[in-house]
């Protein structure tokens, strides 16, 4: 499963698998095509093409030359928005651009024209060297017809590269991807989870890189098998080191024998995946740090685009309220009778704000409309939050950070005034939730 999963994020984040399978079905296709024998009073004879094999190579050869411009152009252009992207908003958004599904089928129907009508060069109007008036006219009217979808690609690519450019089409698309990982969390999420005794031992990580993704439910039948706890170190997209601990291993009590690490070896092989770069499978985490990048960009000295950060915070706003409502702990997997557990660590809500607040707190404090807009994030937040006291607590200590900042970074008193309206406001709600809490 996980090795399988991984090819997947490889195939959907490359630029040049699916135009390389595009060129393969361009062959097959042509191959079939030119099998077809169209006679006079065939249905298709009117689709087949008319000219001469002259005609033919010569259009062919057109479409060839045509196309390999064309690709050439459209990789610039795709060069220089992965080249903005990295600059202007953030280096995390790079995979953002080569998953892009429309950039992705453009260069494939560009790919399939040229390579079917180069390969239609080797045999129409040829025969083992010498010329003829025999070719397969339906397969030359393909390539016609792929020529027109070029065409049409051509002005769909211009006009998605416009749009895919723009901050809140950056914004949604970051947005839109992680509430697929918020909304689709996996394992069982408990607030407390068995942390290691003293007998535990600990098993090491294999090779170096970042935390992509953990499927306990791989893991656990061992777990079972055994009748022990298995608890990892590090949360999915966190670094690990080849030779550290990667988790730890025990059993109920110190007398029980613990088996030997190098049994669970190929389990967690099979069940956690680490490799050079984060992910966004299983890592909202991700999802919102390119969000950050985004707003604290925007802040930067050369950029000096403050509204930028509002609309990163905006789409923020989204995320954390779908948070806000998710059960949120360590990731619990056990069989019925509890003889084997595993436990993936995993964030709380308050880590999620903290990481995020304070970063643009910290760059945006001299900003009242940046102040404002992430006191607006939090009283969304505190519109949906439930009866969860670590919850509120974490939302109440980042609102007195950023006003905090904001009173002591603003040069004019005048200008914090919405800022503390806006503080205000919420320390209001945060005050009329407390009651209700403690009955």
């Amino acid at each position: 499963m996980i090795r399988r999963s991984a090819v997947r994020e490889y195939a959907t984040g490359s630029l040049w698998v699916l135009p390389g399978a595009s060129a393969l079905v361009a062959l097959l296709v042509g191959f079939a095509v030119s099998h077809i024998d169209v006679s006079p009073g065939s249905p298709l004879a009117p689709l087949a093409f008319q000219g001469t094999a002259d005609d033919a190579r010569t259009l062919l050869s057109n479409i060839t030359s045509s196309v390999i411009t064309v690709i050439a152009l459209v990789l610039g252009l795709t060069v220089v928005a992965l080249q903005l992207s990295s600059t202007q908003f953030s280096p995390r958004l790079l995979r953002n651009f080569l998953r892009d599904r429309p950039n992705q089928i453009v260069l494939s129907t560009f790919t399939a024209t040229f390579v079917y009508a180069a390969a239609g060069l080797y045999t129409v109007g040829l025969a083992v060297g010498t010329r003829i008036e025999d070719f397969p006219r339906l397969a030359v009217s393909g390539a016609l017809v792929l020529m027109f979808a070029s065409l049409a690609m051509v002005v769909y690519f211009a006009d998605h590269l416009a749009h895919s450019i723009q901050v809140d089409a950056i914004g949604k698309r970051v947005e839109h991807d992680t509430l697929a990982v918020v909304h689709g969390r996996m394992g069982i999420v408990e607030d407390t989870a068995p942390t290691p005794p003293p007998w535990s031992v600990p098993l090491t990580a294999a090779k170096s890189g970042y935390l992509q993704t953990v499927h306990p439910e791989l893991l656990l039948p061992l777990a079972t098998e055994h009748h022990v706890h298995i608890r990892l170190r590090v949360r999915v997209g966190e670094h690990i080191v080849a030779g550290t601990t990667l988790g730890w291993v025990w059993t109920a009590t110190p007398d029980d024998p613990v088996p030997d690490p190098a049994v669970f070896r190929h389990a967690l092989d099979s069940s956690v995946r680490v490799g050079f770069e984060r992910t966004q499978e299983q890592d909202a985490a991700f999802g919102i740090r390119q969000l950050v990048d985004m707003a604290c960009k925007g802040l930067s000295p050369a950029v000096n685009d403050p509204y930028t950060a509002v609309q990163a915070v905006d789409h923020l706003s989204v995320i954390f309220c779908a948070l806000a409502v998710r059960p949120l702990g360590d990731y619990v997997a056990s069989d019925p009778t509890g003889t084997g557990v595993v436990i993936v660590p995993a964030r709380r809500f308050g880590d999620y704000l903290a990481t995020m607040c304070g970063l643009i707190r910290r760059y945006g404090s001299s900003e009242p409309t940046l102040s404002v807009a992430l006191l607006r994030l939090l009283a969304n937040c505190a519109a949906v939050l439930p009866d969860d006291p670590a919850r509120w607590a974490a939302l109440a200590e980042q609102a007195d950070l950023i006003l905090d900042d904001a009173m002591r970074e603003t040069a004019q008193p005048a200008d914090t005034l919405a800022v503390q309206a806006a503080a205000r406001d919420l320390q209001a709600t945060i005050t009329a939730h407390r009651p209700t809490r403690r009955e």
